[in-house]
């Protein structure tokens, strides 16, 4: 079959090319897809635009919601069999992050510290680990301690999760104007739909209406624009806005 005289084949292969020299490929993709339209089309489609799809990319997420769903505790149990049966520091990182996920902050904190005693108590990531852990444990201070030896080992580390977290663990330790300071930091340097989701939160929280209704403005502008996979990535966070605005505004 062919369109303006050029076959399907044909053109599918200039399609994927196009495909290639956006997505930096490398350039025998190029030649192969030019040399052989229709085989070479079978085979970039299945050897790189499938896998780095949407198509893919929901059907993983498909299955891993299906997965934690049929079996919730999965992750969390091979985690601590693993760390069981070789206890290892990597082993134990896994488990305190499987423990978190799982929401059992007390024990996913208590593994977090303990991972710092050992030989990496450098590592940034385990200590960032512990300081969501803490936080969600109602620890707020030493949570701040936390990410305030992150930010003082290195400013680039995650820095906007780390001044979010920061703000949050500041605002959980009644330390209002300080967590007001840590939230106008983040949105200066960031700005991203998440830090201003949460500095609308806050603000709801504690009276400051005015501030959660400009915020909120500007967040409804943003969710009108989004697409569907968007809205289905942010909709934990868009809850709570939404419930925040809801009790500011009774």
């Amino acid at each position: 079959m062919e369109i303006f005289g050029i076959g399907i084949h044909v053109l599918v292969a200039i399609f994927f090319a196009i495909h290639a020299i956006r997505n930096n490929q490398p350039l025998y993709w190029v030649v192969i897809l030019f040399l052989f339209p229709g085989l070479g089309s079978i085979v970039y489609f299945f050897a790189i635009y499938l896998p780095n799809s949407k198509i893919q990319h929901g059907a993983r997420k498909a299955v891993s919601v299906a997965a934690k769903t049929l079996d919730p505790g999965r992750d969390l149990r091979e985690a601590r069999d693993a760390y069981e049966f070789t206890p290892t520091a990597q082993n134990q990182m896994r488990l305190a992050s499987a423990l978190l996920a799982a929401g059992n902050a007390e024990e996913a904190a208590a593994t977090y510290e303990a991972c710092l005693q050992g030989p990496f108590s450098g590592d940034l990531e385990i200590r960032f680990g512990a300081a969501q852990a803490t936080l969600a444990c109602g620890r707020a201070a030493a949570a701040v301690a936390h990410l305030q030896t992150i930010r003082g080992k290195d400013g680039n580390f995650r820095p906007e999760q780390v001044s979010l977290l920061l703000a949050q663990a500041l605002a959980a330790s009644g330390r209002q104007d300080e967590a007001r300071a840590e939230f106008e930091h983040a949105m200066s340097r960031h700005n991203s739909f998440t830090v201003q989701a949460e500095y609308a939160i806050w603000a709801a929280g504690i009276g400051d209406v005015d501030t959660a209704n400009q915020l909120y403005v500007e967040l409804q502008r943003t969710m009108e624009r989004w697409a569907r996979h968007t809205r289905e990535l942010n909709q934990e966070l868009v809850r709570r806005l939404n419930t925040a605005m809801a009790s500011a505004r009774r």
